[in-house]
C-alpha cells in the first residue's frame, strides 16, 4: 500500500481553503482541491499498516488504504469503485465529515502527521463525476415488495438507495420542498453547494426511487395509510427537537433556534441561485394525490425552519449577534451572520476551552482528540476583526426593550464542572440584537413516533429491539432518529445497515408469509450494531487544519 517508505519521505499537505478575506463575501464552497501529482504523493504516504486503525475510526468501514494506494498508482476509476463499496455519498463526507479516520491513522501517533484521507476521498469522487463514471444503478430484478422511507437526509437517502438497488419499490417521503435533509437546508452552501446534493437525488430518482417532497407523514398522509400501502417502513426523520435555553427573557423577539435561521438563509441562497427551484424540476416529484392530500397545489407546506414567505425573516444584517453553542451548527450561524453583514458576532461555549494539543491522558491515540480546533467561521470573523469566541460562559438572562425586542445577553463565567453554575462576581452584559441557540438536539419529534406506536428509549429516540428494528413489526429506524444526534458518517452507515435488515425482513415475508423479526448477530460485523469498535465521537466541534 502506497510508496515504500513514502511516509518518511513525503511531507503532509492537508486540505487547502480559500482566503478567509475573500470567501467571507460569497456563498461558494471554500475547500480547494490540490493538483493530481500532489494528491498522488499524499496517497503514497499511506504506510501499509499491519492493522489499519483508520478502519476503526470510520463507522462506514471505508477501505481507506486500498483507495489511497489506487490514487498513488493513478487508478482513479478503480478508486471510486472501492469508495462506493462502503459509502453511498463520499462527496458529502468528503466535505462535511470531521475525519475521525485521520485521528485514528497510525501516522497520527506523531500528532498532525496523518495521511490526508479526507481530501483524497473528495478528490476521487469529484473526479469520478467529471469523468462520467458515476451513473444510475437500477436493479436488474424487481422483488415485488415496497418500502416507505420517511425522511430524506443522509440516512434516509442511503437506505432508499440500498433498498432500491436490492429490487424493492421505494418511496422516499420528505416534508420539506426538496430532498437532502439538513445537508440541504441546514449546512450552508459555502460548505457544500446544493447542486452536489441534487445530483445524488437525481441518481436516486433515475434508479427508480419515487420521491414525494412536501408530504408530512402523519399529517398529509396517515400512518395507517402508509402501513397499508407498503410492506415495510423506515423512520429516518433525524433528531430535530432543539435544546432550549430556560432563562428569563427567552421569549423576547430576536431569540431564535439556530436551525430556523439556517433554514431561512439556505432558502435565500437557493432563491438567488435557483437551487430549490431546479431541484423540484430535477427529481423532486410530488404526486398529485399526495399534493391534494396535503392541501397545497404543489404539495409543499410550511415546515420546520419556515418555508419561503411563511415567517418574518430572521436577519443578522447590521446587528450585534450572539451565537450560543460552539459546535458545527453554531459555526454555520457565525459564517452566515458574517456574510449577511452583522455589526459584531460573539460565539459562546459552556464548556472550558480545550487544550491546543491532544491530551494523551484523556484521549490517547487512536481516540478522537479533545483539543482546540479553530472553526472556519471563527477564522473568518477574526480576520475581519468582527468578533470573538468565549469559553466557560453561562447565560443567566436575556434583556429586552419596551417593545419586547432583545437588546442584551446577561452572562457569567461558568464553573468548570457540571452543572456549570455561574461564578459569583463574574457577571457581565453583551449587546445582542439577535441571539441564536445552537446547543444541540434532544431527540426526534415525538408525535410521529407516537402515531407509529414504536417504543422509545430514555432519550426519546426509537428503541431498537434488534438492530435497526423497532418494536412494531415492519417498522425500522436509522440515523439520528435511532441513535441520537451524530455525524454524517454514522447516518450513512445506519441507512445502509438498516436497509440490510429491511431486505432480510422482506425476504422472510416471501419465504413463509410471516413477519419475523430479523435475526442477524453479524450485522455490521458484530453482535450488536451499537457495540464493537469505538469509532468516532457522536458529534465533534468544528475545526480547520492549520498548515
Amino acid at each position: 500500500m502506497g510508496k515504500l517508505g513514502g511516509f518518511l519521505q513525503i511531507e503532509r499537505h492537508g486540505i487547502r481553503y480559500r482566503d478567509p478575506r475573500e470567501r467571507a463575501h460569497d456563498y461558494r464552497e471554500f475547500l480547494l482541491t490540490r493538483p493530481v501529482p500532489e494528491l498522488r504523493e499524499q496517497g503514497a504516504r499511506c504506510m501499509d499498516c499491519g492493522v489499519p486503525f483508520c478502519h476503526n475510526g470510520c463507522p462506514l468501514g471505508n477501505l481507506i488504504p486500498d483507495w489511497n494506494d489506487l490514487v498513488y498508482r493513478d487508478r482513479w476509476q478503480e478508486a471510486i469503485a472501492q469508495l462506493h463499496a462502503t459509502n453511498n455519498f463520499p462527496e458529502f463526507t468528503g466535505r462535511l465529515c470531521p475525519a475521525p479516520c485521520e485521528a485514528a491513522c497510525v501516522l497520527e501517533i506523531r500528532e498532525g502527521d496523518a495521511v490526508t484521507i479526507k481530501q483524497i476521498e473528495l478528490a476521487i469522487v469529484d473526479r469520478a463525476y467529471r469523468e462520467g463514471w458515476i451513473k444510475p444503478e437500477p436493479p436488474r430484478h424487481e422483488s415485488g415488495r415496497s418500502v416507505a422511507v420517511v425522511g430524506s437526509g443522509p440516512a434516509g437517502m442511503a437506505a432508499a438507495q440500498q433498498l432500491r438497488r436490492a429490487g424493492h419499490a421505494v418511496t422516499l417521503f420528505e416534508r420539506d420542498e426538496a430532498a437532502g435533509g439538513l445537508v440541504r437546508f441546514g449546512v450552508p452552501d459555502f460548505k457544500i453547494e446544493k447542486h452536489v446534493v441534487q445530483r445524488r437525488v437525481r441518481q436516486l430518482v433515475d434508479e427508480g426511487v419515487q420521491l414525494r417532497c412536501g408530504v408530512d407523514v402523519g399529517r398529509d398522509i396517515s400512518v395507517q395509510e402508509l402501513r397499508e400501502r407498503f410492506d415495510a417502513v423506515v423512520l429516518a426523520t433525524g433528531s430535530r427537537v432543539p435544546r432550549d435555553l430556560p432563562v428569563p427573557g427567552r421569549e423576547l423577539d430576536g431569540v431564535h433556534f439556530a436551525m430556523d435561521y439556517l433554514y431561512q438563509r439556505n432558502r435565500w441562497v437557493a432563491s438567488q441561485t435557483d437551487g430549490v427551484e431546479t431541484s423540484q424540476a430535477d427529481g423532486a416529484r410530488v404526486g398529485h394525490a399526495d399534493a391534494a392530500h396535503a392541501g397545497h397545489a404543489d404539495g409543499a407546506r410550511p415546515t420546520a425552519g419556515g418555508a419561503p414567505g411563511t415567517r418574518p425573516a430572521i436577519t443578522a444584517a447590521g446587528k450585534h449577534v450572539v451565537v450560543i453553542g460552539g459546535g458545527d451548527t453554531g459555526a454555520d450561524c457565525v459564517g452566515n451572520a458574517l456574510r449577511e453583514g452583522a455589526a459584531s458576532i460573539v460565539q459562546l461555549e459552556l464548556l472550558p476551552e480545550p487544550p491546543p494539543r491532544r491530551p494523551d491522558e484523556r484521549t490517547p491515540w487512536p481516540e478522537w482528540p479533545l483539543k482546540y480546533r479553530l472553526s472556519y467561521a471563527m477564522e473568518e470573523v477574526r480576520t475581519a476583526d468582527l468578533g470573538e469566541q468565549d469559553y466557560s460562559i453561562v447565560t443567566t438572562a436575556v434583556g429586552g426593550d419596551a417593545e419586547g425586542r432583545v437588546q442584551a445577553l446577561h452572562i457569567a463565567q461558568a464553573e468548570s464542572r457540571p452543572p456549570f453554575a455561574p461564578v459569583a462576581g463574574s457577571e457581565r452584559e453583551l449587546p445582542a440584537q439577535l441571539v441564536l441557540l445552537a446547543m444541540g438536539f434532544l431527540h426526534p419529534e415525538q408525535d410521529l413516533l407516537e402515531q407509529f406506536g414504536v417504543q422509545r428509549d430514555a432519550r426519546g429516540n426509537v428503541a431498537a429491539v434488534k438492530p435497526y428494528t423497532s418494536s412494531v413489526p415492519g417498522v425500522f429506524a436509522a440515523g439520528d432518529a435511532r441513535r441520537g444526534q451524530s455525524l454524517i458518517v454514522w447516518a450513512i452507515n445506519e441507512g445502509r445497515q438498516c436497509a440490510r435488515m429491511v431486505d432480510r425482513y422482506l425476504a422472510g415475508l416471501d419465504a413463509d408469509g410471516g413477519a419475523p423479526v430479523p435475526e442477524d448477530a453479524g450485522v455490521a460485523g458484530h453482535a450488536d450494531a451499537d457495540e464493537g469498535p469505538e469509532g468516532p465521537p457522536q458529534h465533534v466541534g468544528p475545526g480547520i487544519e492549520v498548515e
